[in-house]
């Protein structure tokens, strides 16, 4: 990596920190903001979640095109500045209409920023570095938003409309932030994306080609029942099973998800060392293992009552291994589709990617609600358990299509310099 890439790439980790943690002030609080701050009712603030996923999915088709025809920086300025008028909106908004009106900017901006930054550290990184930089961006991510949420717990205050102004307020002025400091960024090119300076013609045909990409297929496949899976139940299912089941209370669980987070900020750079000598596909596969493990503790949890301190832990957990899976996906996941992506169509590639995690965050919240709601815990469980096997089946499957330098880039290069050694130092028959 240059040096110019490495500045760069840092203002864009910087800028993307500031705005994960501008976040974090307002997500924690944003469904009793809606029904009881501003009085709207629980019914109102669910379709707001649900204009958020709605918006994403309308505009995420569309982006990895704009990406790719006229480069990351102007999109990504046009995301952050539709979600800082968003969120100032949601702050100031009084009625349905203006809610709704702020959720759908907000919604679209994030959606827009999140496949543009992917593309940002592309450019940035070479297929080496790549997965430390997305496992930075990852960790950055989770450090900002655990922080916001602290500090924003400290400062709201339902009876007071006006903390919550703050709040927006602080989350609008951090997404300006990011917007600044991807403005102003000088993009090198990467080995990788030496070609993918954007032109009309050389975005053409981006859909056609990656649906006729079988990697990236099962790649997409793989990843909805991933984000199904996990980052999907977290506020619907696991949550309903860990209160309405294993009968924990809220503030236990509100010890759950921080034990999420600290799972993934304490272990992303341990588990990075370990994952950086391995196979993409195996590490995708012990994903699934994890995970299959962690919903075996919370269905285990439900089963013992009598015992609530054995149940509490298990449940904790849980959260603790799902953050684990996490810190092993981050430099893994977004990588790989990094790398399977033709230079030309980068940003369409990481922008599908974006596509089928949101369908998974809308589908996945909507399924565990509605078993949860109708007591069907033991299906539920068993579901979830059945993804996450589907995970580990799915990634070795994937691991056959993968070549030596998209299956781990470090490997394949350290396999290249050795063979000219073991060459040099044969002896002939």
């Amino acid at each position: 990596m240059t040096t110019a890439m490495g500045a760069a790439l840092r203002r864009i980790q910087l800028g993307n920190a500031l705005s994960a943690f501008g976040n974090g002030f307002t997500v924690p609080f944003l469904f009793i903001y809606v029904s009881q701050v501003r009085d709207l009712g629980a019914g109102t603030a669910g379709m707001v979640l649900m204009t958020f996923a709605v918006s994403a999915l309308v505009v995420l088709p569309f982006v990895g095109r704009a990406i790719d025809r006229r480069g990351p920086l102007p999109v990504a300025v046009v995301g952050t500045v539709s979600a800082a008028v968003g969120s100032m909106g949601m702050g100031l908004a009084s009625t349905e209409s203006l809610v709704f009106a702020a959720a759908a900017a907000l919604g679209a901006g994030i959606a827009v920023i999140q496949p543009t930054l992917a593309t940002m550290i592309v450019w940035c990184s070479t297929p080496t570095t790549r997965s430390r930089a997305f496992a930075m961006q990852f960790f950055l991510n989770n450090l900002g938003l655990g922080l916001g949420g602290l500090l924003g717990g400290q400062l709201v205050d339902t009876s007071d409309p006006g903390s919550f102004v703050r709040l927006f307020a602080i989350e609008s002025v951090m997404f300006l932030v990011l917007g600044a400091a991807v403005a102003t960024v000088r993009l090198p090119k990467a080995p990788k994306v030496e070609d993918a300076v954007p032109t009309d013609e050389g975005a053409k045909g981006g859909w056609r080609t990656l649906l006729g990409d079988r990697a990236m297929v099962q790649l997409c496949v793989l990843g909805f029942v991933m984000f199904f899976a996990c980052y999907g139940q977290f506020e619907s299912g696991l949550a309903a099973f860990a209160v309405e089941v294993t009968r924990i209370s809220p503030a236990t669980l509100g010890i759950a998800l921080a034990a999420n987070t600290a799972a993934i900020v304490l272990a992303q750079f341990v588990v990075l060392k370990l994952v950086e000598g391995h196979r993409r596909s195996r590490v995708m596969a012990l994903v699934g293992v994890i995970w299959t493990v962690a919903w075996v503790a919370a269905g285990v949890s439900g089963l013992i009552p009598g015992a609530h301190g054995v149940a509490t832990a298990l449940l904790i957990s849980t959260y603790a291994l799902f953050g684990i899976g996490e810190s092993m996906l981050s430099p893994t996941v977004a990588p790989l589709v990094a790398d399977l992506a033709p230079a030309r169509l980068v940003g369409q590639y990481n922008s599908a990617f974006a596509l089928v995690k949101q369908l998974a965050l809308a589908i996945g919240p909507a399924v565990g609600g509605l078993m949860a709601g109708g007591g069907l815990y033991v299906a539920y469980i068993a579901m979830v358990i059945a993804c996450s096997l589907a995970i580990t089946a799915l990634a070795l499957r994937l691991g056959r299509r993968l070549t030596p330098e998209q299956d781990n880039p470090l490997l394949a290069k350290a396999q290249r310099r050795a063979k000219p050694s073991e060459e040099r130092t044969a002896v002939p028959a």
